[in-house]
């Protein structure tokens, strides 16, 4: 028996020893078989698994639909941009132009003010369930949208529309991440020192979020999603955990924006439109909400889907007709609305669903199956 148990131990230690080994030269087999852009859509894959993983909480975990989730990612990207870029300087002449402020202060600040964000769009909405709660938080993401926009006057904070330029790129110490650095006789490039940082970063909220699901306020979470009034009636401070799932979710989101500014060395408003939000979303609700790995697996594949789609469609139609009938994007998000509506159809639990999520999605078919028999036989 303790044999077994040895064994099982071993095959799980050198399973994770596989997948570490993979991911860690993943970037390197992307990039000689791809090229550089793929590894780009890698690093982008990450920033959306750890957006996909913050609103996992407030939907999956607390049942709370929020739609304007990408807000506390422009809140986050905003905080990095100001304090990285001489832009603040124009604003403020007194200050040094160029702050550039250590990673390791200004990612935990961008999670701190997003999460205060969270507290704020969460406090005037712990009555509202549904599609009210849906509509109230549409509207604060497109409030912080139009904010974003227009704080150019006044005083220019955000610079409007035409967005803030010459943004630091992230660095640790003194290694900056966007240039390429000699390891050991390698030369490893930019863009595969980014990835390594978000799967790091990523691989830390995955920690943190398994603990969460695990622990009391996880639990609580769940009794709120299943049955707020239940919840309430068993002594679960309903009014505290809903807003510090507002505040979690929030703070990954600030986390992955200042990433998302230090990467880009841009921002802008327009990065962050409904339509992210609603992606987002899907990627939660595609993968299987309140389930982490299902959460990652739907992140991943909306992220990287749509890149293969628009790197295909024209020589598939090229091979096929001869010459190029629709236009690549047009077709790229006519196919990828068509996979959505088939998952939808034939695993409306999502690809990777929590068992729990499962058990409900068969009881409710049973349901309804015994409706129809009752039905059918009164008929």
């Amino acid at each position: 028996m303790i044999a077994d148990w040895r064994k099982d131990r071993q095959v799980v230690r050198a399973g994770i020893g596989l997948f570490a080994l993979a991911l860690a030269v993943l970037p390197f087999v992307v990039s000689a078989s791809f090229g550089n852009s793929w590894v780009r859509v890698l690093d982008f894959a990450l920033l959306y698994i750890m957006l996909a993983l913050g609103l996992n909480i407030v939907v999956g975990f607390a049942g709370l639909l929020d739609l304007g989730y990408i807000a506390f990612y422009a809140v986050g990207a905003y905080l990095y941009a100001v304090l990285s870029s001489p832009h603040l300087a124009g604003a403020f002449p007194s200050l040094a132009p160029g702050l550039a402020w250590p990673i390791w202060v200004i990612l935990p600040l961008g999670a701190l003010v997003a999460g205060l964000f969270g507290i704020l769009l969460g406090a005037p909405t712990l009555r509202l369930r549904g599609d009210y709660l849906a509509i109230v938080t549409l509207g604060f993401g497109e409030i912080i949208r139009i904010f974003l926009n227009n704080l150019n006057a006044p005083i220019n904070l955000t610079n409007g529309p035409q967005g803030i330029t010459g943004i630091a790129p992230l660095h640790i110490g003194g290694v900056v991440l966007g240039r390429g650095q000699d390891i050991l006789g390698f030369t490893v490039p930019g863009i595969h020192l980014y990835y390594y940082l978000f799967l790091l970063l990523a691989l830390g909220i995955v920690f943190v979020t398994v603990r969460l699901e695990d622990s009391r306020i996880g639990r609580s979470w769940v009794a709120i999603r299943e049955d707020e009034i239940a919840a309430k009636a068993c002594g679960i401070n309903t009014r505290n955990v809903k807003l510090l799932a507002f505040a979690m979710g929030a703070s990954f989101g600030g986390v992955a924006g200042g990433l998302f500014a230090g990467f880009q060395e841009f921002v802008s408003p327009e990065s962050f439109s409904l339509t992210e939000s609603v992606m987002v979303l899907c990627m939660v609700v595609l993968g299987g909400m309140g389930n982490i790995g299902g959460v990652i697996l739907g992140g991943l594949l909306l992220s990287v889907l749509p890149e293969i789609l628009r790197w295909g469609a024209a020589p598939v139609q090229q091979a096929l007709f001869g010459r190029v009938l629709l236009d690549p994007e047009s077709l790229r998000m006519l196919l990828f609305g068509l996979a959505l509506i088939l998952v939808m159809l034939y695993r409306p639990a999502g690809l990777w669903p929590s068992a729990v999520r499962r058990r409900e999605f068969e009881e409710a078919a049973e349901e309804e199956k015994e409706i129809v028999g009752l039905e059918e036989g009164s008929a």
